[in-house]
């Protein structure tokens, strides 16, 4: 399997009571899902999406559920991945009809599934899914949301939508009618390629270009980059749910079991779950454990020109030691011409 390591990071955020987002992290298929209604019928909503694409079901108290997926192993990537969104749809509205307290309840959800080299998304509602692929960053998905259809349309300014009151207003949601319309397609992946699927309560918060800088600063630490993002979505102002998947690809196979370890929640940005990190792909090396939450330090940002090799600045310390040598042969000179 080409996906050689793998991270995820969710936060309640700064002004939400619960976490309604939910995430599975079972390679090769990765999701978020974030859900939307009225008392717990979003945080319902996303779990029932996840437990659509997992067989351990949907866990209590918000926990991620994470298993063994079910993949419809008998179709091909597209297919299984708009089957697997399907199911999760089915499965949502049923709910929502025979449960009056969970009328009108549904979640977005942004799926993507590893197959070889090629990476299938499947995406409904205004989840995303990126692409880092060396210094630049695409986004894959389009929000199917009430704000980027004004933008399309021409009657919203790309400054006016970012503060618009009404931009997490979906046009789209999974399980909220008995089909849904969902977007697939295929991205035939790289050496080296990151993917990224969040919710919106991290672009709503963070701007691209830090987005890229984060997680092309952090590629071979993934499990730093998530916790970075979550943590510049706090500083943002956390006003949603913050969650954020990311993998990354390799050519060279990775071999082992597909065994999954189950990923717990991360808590406030400044109260890191321990037992989170980045998880190798089977058969991987271990990363390194993560350094504190913080911004990237000055003289460290993502490089803005071709040819520029990360580490190739100097060091403070570097520059220190050469300040402190220029002042010690400035002094000997000064006493050698007052001899």
């Amino acid at each position: 399997m080409p996906v050689a390591a793998y991270a995820v990071a969710t936060d309640t955020g700064r002004k939400r009571r619960r976490n309604e987002d939910t995430y599975v992290v079972a390679p090769p298929l990765f999701a978020v899902a974030d859900g939307m209604g009225g008392a717990q019928a979003g945080e319902v909503a996303s779990q029932l999406a996840a437990s659509a694409l997992t067989s351990a079901g949907a866990t209590p108290s918000g926990a991620s559920p994470l298993g063994r997926q079910h993949v419809h192993p008998g179709l091909a990537g597209l297919e299984r991945v708009d089957a697997l969104i399907q199911e999760a749809n089915r499965r949502i509205y049923d709910r929502a009809s025979s449960d009056p307290s969970a009328s009108g309840m549904g979640t977005t959800m942004t799926v993507a599934l590893v197959e070889g080299m090629t990476v299938a998304i499947g995406h409904v509602g205004d989840s995303r899914a990126y692409l880092v692929r060396g210094q630049t960053m695409e986004q894959l998905t389009e929000d199917h949301s009430l704000v980027n259809e004004l933008l399309k349309s021409g009657k919203l300014s790309a400054e006016e939508a970012q503060v618009h009151p009404q931009r997490s207003v979906i046009t789209r949601a999974v399980g909220t009618d008995p089909d849904v319309d969902v977007d697939a397609f295929a991205i035939e992946a790289e050496d080296g390629d990151v993917f990224l699927l969040c919710s919106d309560g991290l672009t709503d918060m963070v701007e691209d270009e830090e987005i890229l800088e984060l997680v092309y600063r952090d590629r071979d630490n993934l499990e730093r980059a998530v916790k970075a993002l979550v943590a510049a979505a706090n500083r943002g102002g956390g006003e949603d749910n913050i969650t954020a998947v990311a993998f990354r690809i390799s050519a060279e196979p990775a071999g082992g079991t597909e065994d999954t370890l189950a990923m717990p929640a991360l808590g406030r940005e400044d109260e890191p779950d321990e037992r989170t990190r980045e998880q190798p792909a089977p058969g991987g090396a271990a990363a390194a454990d993560p350094a504190p939450l913080a911004r990237p330090p000055e003289g460290e940002a993502l490089p803005r020109r071709p040819g520029w090799a990360a580490g190739s600045r100097p060091r403070g310390g570097t520059i220190l030691l050469t300040l402190l040598l220029l002042a010690v042969a400035a002094t000997l000179l000064i006493w050698g011409l007052s001899r």
